[in-house]
């Protein structure tokens, strides 16, 4: 007990005297008041969990990292009449964990039309009485092993299904082929991602999330089987996809993937065109506004045809079918020599170099440049397709506003497509983790635009980039400030829509900006970023893999901005407290004392103005913060100096910039 007491009491005498200690290293700081506590931003545990076999310390996939894979054959057909889509499905799933599987799960995305579907009550907003289809109409369901075919039971629970095998999936490489026969009443304009419109020559049929999906089977969640509700988009397994839609004669189809039978479904001067447009820089048309009402501009004049497409490595395909396509496409130059096809269609009301003629040469541009700064584009093909869909991606198909045009149509394209990059080729869990595709996405968005056509439609940083029109930094602040914002780690689906966009694109992308520009620098932040794309692409990286990634690559300890600007809203707000010559002489330097005075920490450059008009900065780092409330130091000066101003460039989000300048004394 003695002991005990001993210890206590050395306990406090050491607390007293290293709280006089911190009180006397801010005695500059006394008169402004201060919420920052160092020791809650700087914590040495961020990191709660070792790497393991699976995901390296290193942010890299580990030595036994294992994925499951699922190949689809698919035969469909649109009823133009009855407006439903029928199907045959043959899954291959390949089992590649360690375990044995006793039951399967898959996506039934169809059903979030249903009125009992559980999207419609996330928001407290039903849809009406006409927004709502049947779903999945499941005509069979059968399994396949070892050359035997079965009938199996399944449960359906709302957008999924359940599958309970008579016997166990044997895991290390174990087969099994699922075949389902299925159709669906297709969504009117009320689908959002998936539906049917009106145009001057025939309907436009945008199909996606239109086949059931294999859920996730990973060493994180095992099975990931959260229903789709909306926000949260997808989370699928990588495979090869084989798919044809048959449709009347008369109609386009545009589909992910390639298309393998061109000369059975384009005319003879169709298919030069399209050879054409495969060697050529400039938009070719394959399909003219001209043509779209000629019944000559299809190879026959009755009865259906079959479009047949293949995609390979993918995690999903999607369509447009219409009879009002205008088709025109160009080549995509790849690193390497290497060459793909960006192709467009869309209807005679979207036709005009001021509106979708340019669409190709957009899509062009925005693969090229992110093929050059981050990864290749994999793909044979890439599409943009005009519909009521209004900003949607699937691999290898943008579904964009009809009505879009001039840097609005670039801007979507350009962020749709880089949609391929994150998630499609860094295969992220959208539905658990949207910042890991919207934001990282909104983020390369930025400097495609920079490069695009020479900057035609430079800076993305205003407009849609920063919510309000403004600079970024200052944009983001309200948000911060905000009692009820949630954080960027919130689920998806639990981000109610007045913070959709600032939570989920917006400050995860301007993080990324602020990590490039102000904390890393462009060479070590492009290094990491484009090594974690390289180690991850076609695979599922957690969070954890991409924090770790990036602090490794670029050889930094970045837990002080995940805490703080990921897993919290912290604020930040660097305030000027002094600012004065040392001892009097303007030769030995101007005195400054800079004081944080809110949770977050930053590193900042600070900026005197001489009364000569010339400028002296200094930039300080984060480490400044990890002991101090309030920091002093002298800026180098032989002359006199007018102010003092903190952050000159206005690049952190300081919430309060009236402090951040000061008249030297």
């Amino acid at each position: 007990m003695k002991f005990k007491f001993i210890l206590a009491g050395a306990a406090l005498l050491f607390a007293l005297s290293s709280q006089a200690q911190h009180k006397s290293r801010n005695t500059d700081n006394d008169t402004i008041s201060s919420n920052y506590i160092p020791s809650n931003l700087f914590s040495p545990s961020f990191h709660t969990q070792k790497g393991n076999e699976f995901h390296s310390v290193n942010g890299d996939p580990g030595p036994k990292y294992w994925q499951n894979r699922v190949d689809y054959l698919l035969k469909a057909n649109i009823d133009t009449v009855a407006k439903t889509l029928s199907a045959d499905e043959n899954i291959t799933y390949t089992n590649n964990s360690p375990d044995a599987l006793q039951y399967l799960w898959l996506q039934l995305d169809q059903n979030t039309y249903k009125k009992d579907a559980r999207s419609n009550f996330v928001t407290g907003n039903q849809p009406r009485a006409d927004q709502h289809t049947t779903g999945y109409q499941l005509e069979s369901v059968s399994i396949s092993q070892n050359g035997k075919t079965e009938k199996v039971l399944y449960v359906v629970t709302d957008t999924r299904m359940q599958i309970r095998l008579p016997r166990a999936l044997a895991g290390n490489g174990g087969k099994i082929n699922i075949l389902i026969k299925y159709h669906y009443t297709i969504p009117g304009n009320f689908g959002a991602r998936t539906d049917y419109t009106d145009t001057k020559n025939g309907k436009i049929y945008e199909i996606a999330q239109w086949f059931p999906r294999m859920c996730v089977y990973d060493d994180s969640q095992g099975w990931d089987t959260l229903p789709f509700l909306g926000s949260g988009e997808f989370y699928c397994e990588y495979g090869d996809i084989d798919y044809s839609v048959t449709v009347p004669w008369d109609m386009i189809v545009a589909g992910s993937g390639e298309l393998v039978n061109p000369a059975e479904v384009l005319t003879a001067k169709q298919l030069s065109r399209y050879n054409q447009a495969h060697n050529s820089d400039k938009t070719i048309m394959i399909r003219t506004a001209q043509e779209v009402t000629d019944p000559a501009s299809r190879p026959v004049n009755k009865g259906t045809l079959t479009w047949h497409f293949k995609m390979f490595n993918t995690r999903d395909v999607a369509f447009g079918a219409s009879k009002a396509y205008i088709w025109d496409a160009a080549r995509i130059n790849l690193p390497g020599g290497k060459k793909s096809l960006s192709m467009s269609v869309y209807p005679v009301e979207s036709a005009g170099n001021d509106s979708w003629g340019r669409s190709t040469e957009y899509l062009k541009g925005a693969i090229e440049h992110f093929s050059a700064k981050w990864y290749v584009y994999p793909y044979p093909v890439a599409v943009n397709e005009a519909g009521i869909a209004g900003g949607m991606e699937y691999p290898g198909i943008l579904f964009d506003g009809i009505t879009d045009k001039g840097k609005d149509l670039f801007w979507v394209t350009a962020h749709e497509i880089g949609h391929n990059w994150f998630p499609m080729i860094v295969g992220t869990d959208e539905r658990r983790f949207a910042w890991m595709d919207e934001g990282f996405n909104t983020f390369i968005d930025v400097y495609a635009s920079d490069a695009f056509n020479k900057g035609e439609y430079a800076p993305k940083r205003d407009g849609e980039y920063a919510p309000g029109g403004g600079n970024p930094a200052d944009e983001i602040v309200p948000t911060i400030l905000d009692p009820d914002a949630p954080t960027i780690m919130t689920a998806p689906d639990a981000i109610a829509e007045k913070y959709r966009h600032p939570i989920t694109y917006f400050k995860p992308a301007f993080g990324l900006i602020l990590l490039r520009e102000q904390f890393l620098g462009k060479d070590r932040f492009d290094y990491a970023f484009k090594n974690y794309i390289c180690k991850w692409a076609f695979k599922h990286p957690q969070p954890d893999d991409f924090f770790r990634s990036m602090e490794n690559g670029a050889g930094e300890d970045l837990s002080w901005f995940w805490k703080g600007w990921y897993y919290n809203n912290y604020n930040l707000d660097l305030a000027l407290s002094s600012a004065k010559y040392v001892d009097g002489d303007a030769k030995k330097g101007v005195k400054v004392v800079v004081v944080n005075k809110d949770q977050m920490a930053m590193p900042f450059t600070i900026e005197v103005k001489l009364k000569n008009g010339c400028k002296e900065r200094m930039s300080l780092p984060v480490e400044t913060w990890l002991q101090n409330k309030a920091t002093t130091f002298t800026i180098p000066t032989t002359t006199e100096a007018e102010s003092v101003t903190i952050d000159p460039d206005n690049a952190l989000p300081d919430s309060d910039r009236k402090n951040n300048v000061m008249k030297v004394k």
